[in-house]
């Protein structure tokens, strides 16, 4: 086996990406870069693909549990707080990117943001993206959690969190276990119950999004607001 290091350098994951940028890269070349060396036998790009057919693809293997994930070649329980304390940066990258800007300007990072917050959760959690006068992200809240198939909303409790937020505006959010983000008619019924609730004390509902497996649907794009 020939060592990256040998290899050319526009082929190898680190020189890459310094050369043509993060999103140039295959996932098993990012993951090689995580890895960062292989064994006897096996460069780190080797290790890398083997424990996404083992994981059956990246996020698999961002999802896997700590037994799971140490038990991988090249893995362990250095390499598991690793991952784990870069997804969470991720996730406050993504909160703080929210937090510095009006949230109608930059509808792909919520939905970012929501989606690395709701996608991969096993049960329904229903959420509210607080906002000031300046949609302005406060806070996000998980207001409710249920079964796989779903969750009881209360009207009268997210008028109190917003009241407590003293906020002006907000986002409500909650996820399909399903990993399918159509809308349901109770969705939309119960979206309809929480703007009447929420205009008597003056908070505006400017979405309702709903997160699937990968992807999202906008109450606001859909005209249903």
């Amino acid at each position: 086996m020939v060592s990256i290091i040998h290899w050319p350098k526009e082929e190898r994951p680190r020189e890459k990406m310094l050369l043509r940028g993060p999103a140039a890269l295959s996932d098993a070349e990012l993951l090689a870069i995580f890895l960062r060396t292989g064994v006897k036998g096996k460069s780190a790009v080797d290790i890398a693909r083997e424990l996404l057919t083992q994981f059956g693809s990246l996020r698999g293997l961002l999802e896997a549990n700590r037994k799971q994930f140490c038990a991988g070649p090249g893995l362990g329980k250095a390499k598991y707080v690793q991952l784990q304390a870069t997804v969470e940066m991720s996730r406050r990258y993504l909160a703080e990117t929210l937090q510095r800007g009006d949230v109608l300007s930059n509808p792909n990072d919520t939905r970012q943001y929501l989606l690395a917050k709701l996608r991969d959760l096993p049960h329904e959690v229903f959420a509210c993206l607080f906002l000031d006068n300046r949609h302005r992200v406060m806070s996000f809240d998980e207001m409710f959690q249920g079964t796989i198939n779903g969750a009881s909303v209360y009207p009268r409790e997210i008028v109190k969190r917003a009241l407590h937020h003293n906020a002006a505006a907000l986002i409500l959010a909650h996820n399909h276990p399903s990993g399918i983000a159509e809308p349901s008619k109770a969705d939309r019924s119960l979206t309809q119950q929480l703007k009447e609730a929420l205009a008597l004390v003056d908070v505006r509902v400017l979405d309702h999004i709903v997160v699937g497996d990968g992807e999202t649907v906008s109450f606001a794009e859909r005209g249903w607001l």
